[in-house]
């Protein structure tokens, strides 16, 4: 429901005849739209739209922002998703017009700066990754996943093996079992301890000659490094299937251990959580997948390689011939010569903005510095889970990486407070509600995770605000949030009867 201090929805605003601007008298003869467009093109009446004034719309805009919670005005502690602080010279660097205003169809002569960009990226990524080919296209962390899985399916048909199969721990990404569906793979479930560990007895029974891939997440979503990822590998392998790892946690490992030098053979990237970029409201994203050599032929073109010289683009102006210039160093070139790829994924190279940004992080940190951001990463992960363990069960341990999976579950049955009505309460003192009810093997879990941004003074300031919140009044926690503009929805009937349009009535 909506808050009475809430302001007005645009149409409730709305005054037939007002404007936010006006136009000058046209000076060209003018045509109306049925002379121009064929009917079928054409509306039975304009659009239902409010009609306003210029202060109206930039007062209404301005005071939603404020009532936003964002990385730069409050502390994000959602586990899994890595909602850390983005540095603004990267977004700067991302909007300069030499970036900003290249277009994917200019001739490839005049992109050779930002082609050097991507190539560079591409190398990042694969030395970070410890996987030795790269393709920046995919435009999310899911759709990398579904990229490496058609990228394993090719593989496998390429090879005349029938294989059907994809494992996937039950304390996966939701995502993953729905790519590997995407992909055209039974999804088989794996089970997990409650250590958090994959279960290798039940592991070792449902691997068998169909696998054809192992989706892991390491470190996983409760935190923890999967201690048998060298035997878990192994077995994959000696079976010829393919291991696919969830690089969602990145942010734990960076300069510290690498996915192809423990057995993966494909992953993806979400460089807006693991490096910079925006993050979240259905705004655009990245997904770049790094795979094994002998995955390499089949990845998605094109991708950017270095070569002696770029075929001839523009005509001289003088006889009509063409001819390359002379340049002594190699240039860089979209290769689209690739027979075994799966083809293209994403529209021109992906969203390539989004790259930008993590360049920017990768360049400025160095190979050091992205050690230290993962270090730091497991440094407060671990500070905040020796100060919350106390009031708020850790069932995992005392130990974590970036993250780590905490129950309201005692909680729940002692006083009927959830972990649903802790995350709500915590919005009334500023914080930005972290997981909750994931992983499902977790009973109430709330999944924290504090990145490396944050100072001690505000994951103090958060434990001790989480520890006032669980002793009070169950009845005050079940209608929380308090403050905000919009109160507690009723989720069972916003899913089963979802308000889509906008009623004046409501």
């Amino acid at each position: 429901m909506r808050n009475t201090r809430d302001t007005k929805l645009l149409f409730e605003l709305s005054e037939a005849g007002r404007r936010a601007h006006r136009l000058p008298a046209c000076d060209v003869p003018e045509r109306t739209a049925k002379e121009l467009l064929p009917a079928s093109s054409l509306a039975a009446a304009p659009p239902a739209l409010p009609e306003l004034s210029e202060p109206q719309v930039v007062r209404h805009f301005a005071n939603l922002s404020q009532l936003n919670m964002s990385v730069d005005t409050h502390f994000y502690p959602l586990g899994s998703c890595t909602m850390k602080y983005n540095p603004k010279r990267n977004e700067r660097a991302a909007r300069m017009p030499g970036i900003a205003d290249v277009h994917p169809y200019q001739p490839e002569s005049t992109l050779q700066g930002m082609l050097q960009l991507l190539y560079e990226m591409q190398e990042y990524l694969q030395e970070i990754s410890g996987l030795p080919a790269c393709s920046l296209q995919p435009a999310a962390g899911a759709h990398g996943e579904l990229t490496a899985l058609w990228v394993a399916a090719a593989y496998f048909r390429d090879r005349s093996e029938k294989r059907t199969k994809v494992l996937v721990p039950d304390s996966a990404h939701g995502t993953n079992p729905a790519s590997a569906s995407m992909a055209g793979f039974q999804t088989v479930t794996v089970k997990t301890l409650a250590s958090g560990a994959v279960d290798m007895d039940d592991f070792r029974r449902l691997l068998d000659d169909e696998i054809a891939v192992f989706m892991i997440t390491n470190p996983n979503t409760v935190g923890v490094f999967e201690p048998n990822m060298k035997a878990i590998a192994d077995a994959v392998h000696a079976r010829g299937g393919l291991v696919y790892l969830d690089g969602a946690n990145m942010n734990a490992i960076l300069g510290i251990a690498r996915p192809g030098d423990f057995g993966a053979d494909m992953q993806h990237y979400n460089p807006h959580k693991t490096f910079s970029g925006p993050h979240g409201g259905g705004g655009p994203g990245a997904g770049p997948i790094c795979v094994a050599e002998k995955l390499a032929p089949y990845l998605p073109t094109p991708v950017v390689v270095k070569v002696k010289s770029l075929e001839p683009r523009v005509k001289s102006q003088k006889d009509g011939s063409t001819a390359s210039p002379a340049l002594d160093s190699p240039l860089l070139t979209l290769d689209y010569d690739r027979p075994k790829s799966i083809g293209r994924v994403r529209a021109f190279f992906g969203n390539v903005g989004v790259l930008v940004r993590a360049y920017c992080y990768i360049r400025t940190h160095g190979p050091d510095g992205l050690k230290r951001v993962s270090e730091n990463a497991v440094l407060n992960a671990n500070y905040l889970l020796s100060k919350v363990k106390h009031f708020l069960p850790v069932p995992q341990g005392d130990r974590c990486m970036h993250e780590f999976v905490a129950t309201a579950g005692k909680l729940k049955s002692e006083k009927g407070v959830s972990a649903m009505d802790i995350a709500k309460r915590l919005l009334d003192y500023g914080f930005h509600a972290p997981t909750v009810y994931f992983p499902l093997s977790v009973k109430e879990s709330i999944m924290i995770e504090p990145t490396e941004t944050e100072s001690k003074e505000m994951l103090d300031a958060f434990a001790e605000t989480l520890f006032r919140v669980i002793g009070e009044d169950a009845e005050l926690l079940h209608e929380a949030p308090h403050s905000t503009a919009i109160s507690r929805p009723d989720d069972v009937r916003a899913a089963r009867q979802p308000m889509l349009t906008y009623s004046s009535k409501e």
